[in-house]
């Protein structure tokens, strides 16, 4: 069989969004009516039904007494923070500005955790001040919450992040195993542990999260059992009884060719074993999966028009007014992975019929600005409005806005 003959991988099907009169609907509205309401191009836009949809997944899938949380540093964006606070059990912040987003969105306190490496004296203190819960990943941390706690006259509620001695297999990024910044190392917990106990603080439960970004439901299950079992192993130096058990997330969602979306099922009949575990082992434990991209990635696109066409030896180029600036993760990250194509399409042209290969371009002054590198796309002019879809997490926030000094994008939530 010949090269052209075999069968490329392809993009999963994006049927998340509708089509209608060859144009792109987003919460129902047509692409240029809404590039028209965002005011502007570039523009992120997240569909809130989708999210509604993602959740409710979830809940049919897995048992009812696992609860969900939203890690909101997939997507900090207030509006959509405040949506997903109605949908969802508790938050997780990774800093006190996204603390504060947290609490104005109007998540309970009681259902906000706080972790990430290196917290300052001024967020813990502001955590204990809003009655968090937060994450322990020194030593130190302790000693400062126990000050705070003295100082404020308030209880310091605390969970272990454990950093577990594995990791999570075929991960896009590993957050445990091995020497890691995050948490504190398994070995090493009963000793925090009893340092908890001796400060007094109000101990709650234990934090573990091997990675992020997996597709395979195998592995994950794998990992969920491996945390459940170092949680129990654990709990018996815990200076109080196991109420909080978060077993982490790492759900992924295909970016790629070749991937296919993740099977609920397999993980739901596992966490339900570890339910019932949990009734005997830690009765008074409830067991928590902390998602972010899963939740949000793929109701949002990133929306950028053609500016100019032209062509380089042979190959047809459309360079847009946004790119790496704006979706780094959709450019490959200033080059520090093997590039791979996000879904990308002509949002305004869907039912076109001439295709041809194109290469999408942003307007900075590296080659590295690329969005999609010599796919199949209508056939498309300056003034088309290119979509690059999977963009609901780690898109806006997590991008270098201000590189070359080109505007920034708006994000809008539908």
């Amino acid at each position: 069989m010949s090269l052209s003959e075999r069968s490329l991988p392809v993009h999963a099907p994006m049927s998340q969004f509708a089509v209608a009169a060859g144009q792109l609907l987003v919460g129902g509205i047509p692409l240029e009516r809404l590039a028209a309401r965002a005011g502007q191009t570039p523009f992120y836009a997240y569909d809130r039904q989708l999210l509604k949809s993602r959740v409710a997944e979830l809940r049919a899938a897995l048992p009812k007494a696992v609860k969900l949380h939203y890690a909101m540093k997939a997507n900090p964006m207030p509006a959509l923070v405040g949506v997903m606070a109605g949908l969802v059990d508790g938050i997780d912040v990774a800093s006190g500005g996204e603390l504060k987003v947290a609490l104005d969105a109007g998540a309970s306190p009681q259902e906000v955790s706080f972790a990430g490496p290196g917290k300052r004296r001024s967020e813990l203190r502001q955590a204990v001040a809003a009655g968090v819960l937060v994450n322990i990943e020194s030593f130190r941390e302790v000693h400062e919450l126990a000050a705070i706690s003295a100082e404020l006259g308030l209880p310091a509620r605390v969970a272990v992040r454990v950093n577990p001695d594995f990791e999570l297999k075929g991960s896009g990024m590993k957050m445990g195993g091995g020497p890691k910044q995050f948490g504190v190392d398994a070995e090493t917990v009963p000793e925090l542990l009893a340092e908890v106990g001796r400060t007094g603080l109000c101990f709650e439960g234990f934090h573990l999260f091997a990675g992020s970004q997996n597709l395979s439901a195998q592995s994950i299950c794998e990992a969920q059992q491996k945390s459940y079992e170092l949680a129990l192993q654990l709990s018996a130096d815990a200076p109080a009884p196991v109420r909080f058990l978060n077993l982490g997330g790492g759900f992924g969602i295909p970016y790629f060719p070749g991937e296919k979306r993740l099977d609920l099922a397999p993980i739901g009949e596992n966490l339900e074993g570890l339910v019932h575990r949990t009734r005997f082992e830690m009765p008074t434990a409830e067991l928590v999966i902390e998602l972010g991209r899963y939740f949000v990635g793929e109701a949002g696109i990133y929306v950028t028009s053609v500016v100019d066409r032209k062509t380089s030896r042979g190959q047809l180029f459309l360079v847009v007014d946004g790119g790496l600036n704006h979706h780094l993760s959709a450019s490959g990250n200033f080059g520090q992975v093997i590039r791979k194509n996000y879904p990308v399409a002509i949002g305004n042209r869907m039912d076109a019929g001439n295709r041809v290969i194109t290469s999408v371009v942003g307007p900075l002054c590296t080659p590295l600005d690329i969005l999609a590198d010599r796919m199949e796309l209508a056939d498309a002019h300056p003034g088309d409005l290119v979509v690059v879809f999977q963009s609901g997490a780690y898109g806006a926030s997590a991008s270098p806005h201000h590189f070359l000094g080109h505007p920034a994008p708006v994000e809008i939530l539908l």
